[in-house]
């Protein structure tokens, strides 16, 4: 697997995980809703098994991961208005289904047949997205 590819998957890995589990705490600790957030929590651990099928040590994501010289790092927080709960949830929830897509994408290039596992975990997010909505 290329460089690339690594930093791609490590990337939306990371940025899928992290929305996931912000939408997990506000089920949480906003919500107070114990069987939505066990639903976060569970997809949340789903992600990291779709990942760690496919045929490469964690190391070597960690390894490719290049920060410090991310083009796409130094850009800018536009937004500087404070978002209310439900801008929070939402932001976090298309934040983590645009990554399972990519992630989706580009394990078609790694490993074709871990392609299914991404796109059942970004309908779920589809799913959870109109319950969570809901509670507003």
């Amino acid at each position: 697997m290329s460089r690339e590819l690594l930093r791609i998957i490590d990337a939306n890995y990371n940025r899928a995980k992290e929305a996931v589990r912000v939408a997990e705490d506000i089920s949480r600790f906003y919500f107070a809703d114990s069987r939505l957030t066990s639903r976060f929590k569970r997809l949340r651990h789903d992600l990291t098994k779709a990942l760690l099928v496919f045929k490469l040590p964690y190391k070597n994501l960690v390894e490719a991961r290049n920060s410090a010289e991310d083009v796409g790092r130094r850009g800018l927080i536009r937004d500087k208005k404070r978002p209310g709960w439900k801008d929070l949830l939402v932001s976090n929830l298309k934040r983590a289904e645009e990554a399972s897509r990519v992630l989706e994408e580009v394990s078609k290039m790694a490993e074709p047949s871990r392609a299914a596992a991404f796109q059942r975990i970004r309908f779920r997010l589809y799913e959870l997205e109109k319950e969570s909505l809901r509670k507003f």
